[in-house]
Protein backbone atom coordinates (compact mmCIF):
# COMPACT_ATOMS: atom_id res chain seq x y z
CA UNK A 1 0.00 0.00 0.00
CA UNK A 2 1.47 3.21 -1.10
CA UNK A 3 1.92 6.19 1.71
CA UNK A 4 1.14 9.73 0.26
CA UNK A 5 2.22 12.48 2.31
CA UNK A 6 1.31 16.27 1.41
CA UNK A 7 4.03 19.12 2.94
CA UNK A 8 2.65 22.53 4.13
CA UNK A 9 5.14 24.11 1.66
CA UNK A 10 2.77 23.28 -1.04
CA UNK A 11 -0.30 25.07 0.43
CA UNK A 12 1.84 28.40 1.20
CA UNK A 13 2.66 29.33 -2.60
CA UNK A 14 1.55 32.67 -3.85
CA UNK A 15 -0.18 32.44 -6.74
CA UNK A 16 -1.37 36.42 -6.78
CA UNK A 17 -0.04 39.76 -7.15
CA UNK A 18 -0.69 42.76 -5.47
CA UNK A 19 -0.84 46.63 -5.61
CA UNK A 20 -1.46 49.00 -3.60
CA UNK A 21 -3.33 51.96 -4.50
CA UNK A 22 -2.95 55.29 -2.84
CA UNK A 23 -5.99 57.44 -3.74
CA UNK A 24 -9.05 59.80 -2.88
CA UNK A 25 -11.79 58.58 -5.02
CA UNK A 26 -14.35 56.20 -4.93
CA UNK A 27 -14.40 52.60 -5.02
CA UNK A 28 -16.90 52.81 -7.99
CA UNK A 29 -15.20 55.81 -9.73
CA UNK A 30 -11.88 53.72 -8.89
CA UNK A 31 -13.08 50.87 -10.91
CA UNK A 32 -14.49 53.15 -13.59
CA UNK A 33 -10.90 54.58 -13.85
CA UNK A 34 -9.19 51.01 -13.99
CA UNK A 35 -11.76 49.98 -16.44
CA UNK A 36 -10.73 52.51 -18.74
CA UNK A 37 -6.78 52.21 -18.24
CA UNK A 38 -6.63 47.89 -18.57
CA UNK A 39 -7.84 45.50 -20.49
CA UNK A 40 -10.67 44.43 -17.79
CA UNK A 41 -14.34 45.06 -16.99
CA UNK A 42 -14.82 45.14 -13.21
CA UNK A 43 -18.17 45.04 -11.29
CA UNK A 44 -19.58 45.19 -7.74
CA UNK A 45 -19.69 42.16 -6.18
CA UNK A 46 -22.16 40.73 -3.83
CA UNK A 47 -20.05 39.01 -1.71
CA UNK A 48 -18.08 41.82 0.54
CA UNK A 49 -15.04 40.78 2.48
CA UNK A 50 -16.51 40.50 6.26
CA UNK A 51 -13.85 41.16 9.03
CA UNK A 52 -14.81 40.46 12.50
CA UNK A 53 -12.75 42.60 15.47
CA UNK A 54 -14.01 42.85 19.30
CA UNK A 55 -16.23 45.91 17.95
CA UNK A 56 -18.03 44.07 15.68
CA UNK A 57 -17.66 43.04 12.18
CA UNK A 58 -17.51 45.17 8.64
CA UNK A 59 -17.71 44.89 5.21
CA UNK A 60 -14.77 45.62 2.69
CA UNK A 61 -16.45 46.41 -0.84
CA UNK A 62 -15.00 44.19 -3.44
CA UNK A 63 -14.76 44.84 -7.47
CA UNK A 64 -14.08 41.44 -9.71
CA UNK A 65 -13.31 40.58 -13.05
CA UNK A 66 -12.88 37.25 -13.83
CA UNK A 67 -11.09 37.21 -17.31
CA UNK A 68 -12.01 32.93 -18.49
CA UNK A 69 -9.92 32.90 -21.52
CA UNK A 70 -6.63 33.99 -19.72
CA UNK A 71 -7.49 32.33 -16.30
CA UNK A 72 -7.06 35.71 -14.89
CA UNK A 73 -9.34 36.96 -11.71
CA UNK A 74 -8.93 40.64 -10.46
CA UNK A 75 -10.21 42.12 -7.45
CA UNK A 76 -10.40 45.06 -6.53
CA UNK A 77 -10.59 45.50 -2.68
CA UNK A 78 -10.76 48.88 -0.14
CA UNK A 79 -8.65 48.51 2.39
CA UNK A 80 -10.02 51.36 5.38
CA UNK A 81 -13.53 50.52 6.99
CA UNK A 82 -14.89 52.28 9.88
CA UNK A 83 -17.08 50.21 12.72
CA UNK A 84 -19.15 52.53 14.40
CA UNK A 85 -20.32 51.35 18.14
CA UNK A 86 -23.38 52.84 19.87
CA UNK A 87 -22.80 53.22 23.54
CA UNK A 88 -25.65 54.72 25.97
CA UNK A 89 -23.99 56.43 28.68
CA UNK A 90 -25.35 55.99 32.17
CA UNK A 91 -23.39 58.06 34.12
CA UNK A 92 -25.41 60.56 36.14
CA UNK A 93 -24.22 63.81 35.18
CA UNK A 94 -25.35 66.82 32.79
CA UNK A 95 -25.27 63.78 29.56
CA UNK A 96 -27.15 61.42 30.93
CA UNK A 97 -29.06 58.86 28.74
CA UNK A 98 -27.58 60.05 25.89
CA UNK A 99 -26.54 57.66 23.35
CA UNK A 100 -22.53 58.54 22.38
CA UNK A 101 -21.19 56.94 18.53
CA UNK A 102 -17.91 55.76 18.41
CA UNK A 103 -16.31 54.65 15.46
CA UNK A 104 -13.26 52.44 15.04
CA UNK A 105 -11.23 52.77 11.88
CA UNK A 106 -10.82 49.17 10.87
CA UNK A 107 -8.44 47.61 7.97
CA UNK A 108 -8.02 44.74 5.86
CA UNK A 109 -4.15 44.48 6.00
CA UNK A 110 -3.34 46.21 9.09
CA UNK A 111 0.49 46.56 8.27
CA UNK A 112 -0.38 48.79 5.29
CA UNK A 113 -2.59 51.27 6.84
CA UNK A 114 -1.77 53.93 4.47
CA UNK A 115 -3.20 52.09 1.21
CA UNK A 116 -6.86 52.94 0.24
CA UNK A 117 -7.44 49.89 -2.34
CA UNK A 118 -5.79 47.08 -3.04
CA UNK A 119 -5.73 45.24 -6.62
CA UNK A 120 -4.95 41.79 -5.86
CA UNK A 121 -4.93 39.84 -9.52
CA UNK A 122 -4.63 36.15 -9.23
CA UNK A 123 -3.06 33.67 -11.65
CA UNK A 124 -1.52 36.40 -12.89
CA UNK A 125 1.37 35.63 -15.69
CA UNK A 126 1.63 39.58 -16.79
CA UNK A 127 4.30 42.28 -16.37
CA UNK A 128 2.94 44.01 -12.87
CA UNK A 129 5.21 47.14 -13.75
CA UNK A 130 3.44 47.70 -16.95
CA UNK A 131 -0.11 47.55 -14.77
CA UNK A 132 1.40 49.82 -12.87
CA UNK A 133 2.52 52.13 -15.20
CA UNK A 134 -0.75 52.60 -16.57
CA UNK A 135 -2.19 53.20 -13.32
CA UNK A 136 0.40 56.21 -12.76
CA UNK A 137 -1.42 57.63 -15.48
CA UNK A 138 -4.80 57.99 -13.69
CA UNK A 139 -5.15 61.98 -12.22
CA UNK A 140 -6.83 61.14 -9.01
CA UNK A 141 -4.09 58.32 -7.79
CA UNK A 142 -1.76 59.52 -6.17
CA UNK A 143 0.57 56.13 -6.09
CA UNK A 144 0.91 52.86 -6.90
CA UNK A 145 3.00 50.36 -6.41
CA UNK A 146 3.51 46.49 -6.23
CA UNK A 147 3.35 45.06 -2.35
CA UNK A 148 5.83 41.39 -1.60
CA UNK A 149 3.00 39.52 -0.71
CA UNK A 150 5.99 37.69 1.68
CA UNK A 151 6.39 40.43 3.97
CA UNK A 152 2.54 40.46 4.81
CA UNK A 153 1.68 39.11 7.84
CA UNK A 154 -1.74 39.31 7.66
CA UNK A 155 -2.33 37.79 4.47
CA UNK A 156 -5.07 35.20 5.73
CA UNK A 157 -7.74 38.14 5.15
CA UNK A 158 -6.40 38.30 1.34
CA UNK A 159 -8.30 34.21 0.89
CA UNK A 160 -11.89 34.94 -0.50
Amino acid sequence: MAIHKLHFDEFDEVDYELIAIHTSLEDYRLAYFLNQKLPILLSKSENEIQINIKEGETHFSRYIFEDAEKDIYWNLIQNKNEVTIHKKDNNQNLFANTSLEVSTKVYLLPELKKVDYFLKIENAEIALEEIVSHLNTIDRISTVYAVDSHQIKSKNNLIF
